[in-house]
């Protein structure tokens, strides 16, 4: 079993969106309710090329539709109310994110809830995205979060059911294809994901 580890964080004090935008530039920070976490070095080659082909997959069935697809890094700014950009606790850098509503997209990012995150799971992030980012996208009505694990070659899908809770995961493995749920007509082949 892998040990699952929190990224580090800065708990001496609760930090805002206007904090976030005046750190150095060659450190990469999300923040969780004012909690800042420090994202690990660089993604791992596997990673990458997991990212890589579902950027791919989305990217070109999105082409010409009213959906935008973003890869990390990509700020995503999640108020917990009408607070100024500047007051915003929660801003996070998923892998992929997909965007159908195009009056959250800005310069900065997103400002508001994707329709669906992708987060690829790294040996020093799995507990953050089981735990804190399953729970912080299910309050802010993420429609769709999947949770990728390529060392395990499996995605779980969590779908909002009722537009307030998670239902239970869908899994699948390397040899299934994954229909998306928040649009029609794409259907993504694991085997064309999960690579060597």
């Amino acid at each position: 079993m892998t040990l699952m580890m929190y990224p580090e964080k800065r708990e001496d004090k609760k930090y805002s969106y206007k904090d976030y935008l005046n750190w150095p530039d060659s450190e990469r920070w999300e923040l969780i309710g004012g909690v800042a976490y420090g994202m690990a070095p660089a993604p791992s080659r596997r990673h990458q090329k997991v990212l890589a082909a579902l950027l791919s997959e989305f990217y070109n069935f999105l082409k010409g539709k009213d959906c935008e697809v973003y890869g990390a890094p990509f700020d995503v700014r999640l108020p917990e109310g009408d607070e100024k950009d500047e007051e915003i606790k929660t801003v996070v850098q998923p892998d992929l994110v997909v965007v159908c509503d195009k009056s959250k997209l800005d310069d900065k990012g997103c400002k508001g809830s994707p329709d669906l995150v992708v987060e690829i799971v790294s040996p020093s992030t799995a507990s953050m995205d089981y735990i804190e980012k399953l729970a912080l996208y299910e309050r802010h009505g993420v429609k769709e979060y999947w949770i990728v694990h390529p060392a395990d070659e499996i995605v779980m899908v969590y779908k909002l059911a009722g537009y307030t809770k998670y239902g239970r995961a869908e899994i699948y493995a390397r040899n299934d294809k994954v229909g998306v749920g928040v649009f029609d007509g794409l259907e993504i082949n694991l085997k064309e994901i999960f690579t060597e």
